[in-house]
């Protein structure tokens, strides 16, 4: 994970980035969930950066690398107990990553995430906690450590780059949404989704831009 970390990190600096994290949820815990990053805008940033032997003193890997790094992550899903249909899509022309899986429970599905981060860092206390939490009627999203960890790496010269991109944040659900304690999170027509839109630099100055606590109703 830190391996990818270290290239969005770099890639997103004085570049354009797109980040969309979509959760689709049911009332039973299960659900899907689908991670793209965009640096299309970007490319000619990203294929400056791949050229280089190294940057800020680290190497830089290889497509190939990346293809094998990103191949091995999907492995890591795949086995995962609770975690089906994994699917990873890589245009390494326009350099964007598409992930999407279903899990039978968010618990599940944080742990899939979660094993991938130690696997690679070696590191278990690099993401301690859960950062979604079901209630039965209650979806609780914060932000992991890891997240506030990374934003600490950038430099503040390179900080310019992130006011360019857009992350949003995605919750789809079976069944009306009543409210959000989030006030600058946008519910859909038919009170099914709720999203999320902030720039990477926004989260960076206020990493609990992200959080929330959506109530459902109880009639589908």
């Amino acid at each position: 994970m830190k391996y990818l970390i270290f290239l969005v990190v770099f890639f997103t600096m004085s570049s354009c980035i797109e980040i969309i994290d979509d959760l689709t949820f049911k009332s039973d815990g299960s659900g899907t969930f689908k991670y793209t990053l965009n640096l299309s805008a970007s490319k000619v940033k990203v294929n400056s950066v791949l050229a280089l032997d190294s940057l800020d003193g680290k190497k830089v890997p290889s497509i190939q690398e990346i293809k094998d790094k990103i191949s091995k992550y999907k492995e890591i899903i795949v086995q995962k107990e609770g975690i089906s249909n994994v699917k990873v899509e890589t245009d390494f022309t326009n350099f964007i990553l598409k992930i999407q899986c279903d899990f039978t429970s968010i618990i599940a599905l944080q742990k899939a995430i979660k094993e991938i981060v130690i696997d690679e860092s070696k590191n278990k206390k690099e993401i301690e906690s859960y950062w979604l939490t079901w209630e039965g009627n209650k979806l609780i999203r914060s932000v992991p450590s890891i997240t506030g960890d990374l934003t600490s790496r950038l430099k503040k010269e390179d900080i310019e780059g992130l006011k360019k991109g857009n992350y949003m944040s995605i919750t789809r659900f079976d069944r009306p949404i009543e409210k959000c304690e989030n006030t600058t999170s946008l519910i859909s027509a038919n009170k099914m989704a709720v999203m999320l839109k902030i720039t990477p630099y926004a989260l960076i100055q206020n990493i609990n831009l992200l959080e929330n606590s959506i109530v459902l109703s109880d009639k589908k």
